[in-house]
């Protein structure tokens, strides 16, 4: 009872006549952790660290254009690796830049390299029990050490 005649109790959060809080008080955690997000640098600044960010990898050799305007990128170019689309992406965005707009064209080399790897994985998937399972195995040659021993013994 006399710490709640002290207005020390768990729930309070007035301040004591001198400003501090009371002592033994708790204070309230914030309703949501909401962080503040960093501020977005300006576009040409943002434009420089992607394409350094470029450089640096291994995608540099397909030499992407970049363009930002209003945080977003735009990134436009040829590259015959499929998987370095989706990197210009993701490096584009840690960068700092609200959005991206890919606009990178994969080469049809890369297309049917992805096709047939494709294909190649579903084989094994779609072929059914009465189905033939391809050429017939040959049966492998024993080793010659093998046929000199039966020699001997024969």
């Amino acid at each position: 009872m006399a710490l709640f005649a002290a207005g020390m109790w768990a729930g309070d959060q007035r301040p004591a006549p001198n400003g501090q809080p009371a002592p033994g008080a708790r204070t309230a955690a914030p309703a949501s952790p909401v962080r503040a997000a960093a501020p977005r640098p300006p576009d040409k600044q943002l434009e420089a660290i992607i394409r350094a960010k470029f450089a640096k990898s291994k995608i540099s050799a397909d030499k992407f254009t970049v363009r930002v305007q209003g945080g977003v990128a735009t990134i436009e170019g040829e590259t015959n690796v499929i998987q370095h689309k989706g990197t210009a992406t993701r490096m584009a965005k840690t960068a700092g830049a609200a959005a991206v707009n890919n606009h990178v064209r994969i080469g049809d080399s890369a297309r049917q390299k992805a096709a047939g790897n494709l294909e190649a994985g579903r084989r094994r998937v779609q072929i059914k029990r009465g189905d033939a399972r391809g050429e017939p195995r040959q049966q492998a040659a024993p080793p010659a050490a093998l046929t000199q021993e039966r020699k001997k013994t024969q």
